[in-house]
């Protein structure tokens, strides 16, 4: 009897210290989430984001996958003889890359030049002709920041473009490029020439037409080097482009969409949920790179939204229309270098965290499975 007591309490204060960090857990989830969303923090607002705006150009990316809401606010420029004091803008840049079964869309956006200067400030948006990518398109034209929409087909983007002019008043531009390809970056960077990119954001990518056991996704090879293509050389070399600028202002924004499915392994979606890992491991790495250097990383995965690569039409609770996500995930922007983007997928992205991850591996199967199935058995009436 007497031995069991030690036994008895050292498994005591272990559950004892299990509850009181489950407790911390779920407090901290809630205290970030009355701190964004219950005080209405708005993006651009605070001293970060203030430094990170350069005065001359912003840039966003979206995709649904690839794309963020942003404000900006413009301080005016004084001159007197003897020189001219650009007072800090306190803009703020978000882009987003959406990414649809269809293609993938960047944006970026521009504000006022310096004196003299023809360059003026810029967002750029991926796969902006639907979804979530339109969305974020949208809300930086009214803002006033004229857009940059990048998507693989002119035609929607002409759409787009015409449709964001006339409704918001603002100049855009639009870049027909297909990120499945790898031979597009050249031209993407002699069309931003000269557009000092403060804000960027990766969300372009595309996912499986349904879940699938590895061996027996259709052409598998082509879907193997598209996804990779579009879901992780996109984030790199687009990186690639505006880090430099950044750097060399000591000031910018990154925003990487990630995915829900990139915070633990997802079967049957294994291409997709694997390339997602990569983007949430790649933002945390360079944000700690360069965060010394006044560049602010932020991975953002999403749960359910709806839109065309979701295959959902209605919002509901738990899945937020893409205005309604963007909206909600650029108030996070300064605040959160890894964020779920939404209340209640942050309360679920919580949830997940706190599950074993062989449970999580099985539900995640589990599931997989049951959405296959029914897609099967569709498929086979059709």
């Amino acid at each position: 009897m007497e031995s069991a007591l030690p036994a008895a309490g050292f498994l005591y204060w272990v559950g004892a210290g299990t509850v009181a960090y489950l407790a911390l857990r779920i407090s901290y989830s809630l205290f970030t989430a009355f701190q964004v969303w219950g005080l209405d923090h708005r993006p651009g607002v605070g001293p970060e984001l203030g430094e990170w705006a350069d005065k001359n150009t912003d840039t966003q990316d979206m995709t649904v996958t690839a794309k963020q809401n942003a404000d900006e606010n413009n301080t005016k420029e004084t001159a007197n003889q003897n020189s001219q004091d650009a007072v800090e803008e306190q803009e703020k840049h978000v882009e987003q890359v959406i990414d649809e079964a269809s293609g993938v869309h960047q944006v970026q956006k521009w504000g006022k030049g310096t004196p003299g200067s023809a360059v003026s400030r810029g967002k750029v948006v991926t796969g902006s002709t639907d979804g979530i990518g339109k969305s974020y398109a949208e809300e930086l034209a009214k803002c006033g920041m004229k857009v940059v929409l990048i998507s693989r087909s002119q035609d929607k983007l002409n759409d787009v473009s015409c449709e964001i002019r006339e409704k918001f008043k603002v100049e855009t531009k639009t870049i027909a490029a297909d990120f499945a390809s790898e031979d597009i970056y050249d031209k993407i960077k002699t069309s931003l020439a000269g557009l000092k990119i403060g804000v960027l954001v990766n969300n372009v990518g595309i996912s499986y037409e349904y879940p699938e056991y590895f061996l027996e996704i259709p052409d598998l090879d082509s879907t193997i080097k598209k996804m990779l293509n579009v879901n992780i050389l996109s984030v790199c070399k687009m990186t690639h482009l505006v880090l430099p600028g950044m750097v060399e202002r000591s000031k910018g924004v990154i925003l990487n969409i990630s995915s829900a499915s990139g915070m633990g392994p997802v079967p049957l979606l294994t291409i997709y949920s694997a390339t997602k890992a990569f983007v949430d491991f790649f933002s945390q790495c360079i944000h700690e790179e360069y965060k010394s250097k006044g560049i602010f990383v932020q991975s953002v995965l999403p749960f359910f939204v709806a839109t065309k690569l979701a295959k959902i039409r209605k919002p509901s609770l738990t899945v937020p229309s893409s205005e309604a996500y963007v909206k909600s995930a650029l108030k996070t922007v300064g605040l959160k270098t890894r964020t779920n983007g939404y209340p209640i997928h942050s309360l679920m992205g919580t949830i997940v965290c706190m599950l074993p991850p062989s449970l999580n591996l099985k539900l995640a199967m589990h599931m997989g499975k049951s959405t296959r199935a029914r897609y099967l058995k569709k498929a086979k009436k059709n």
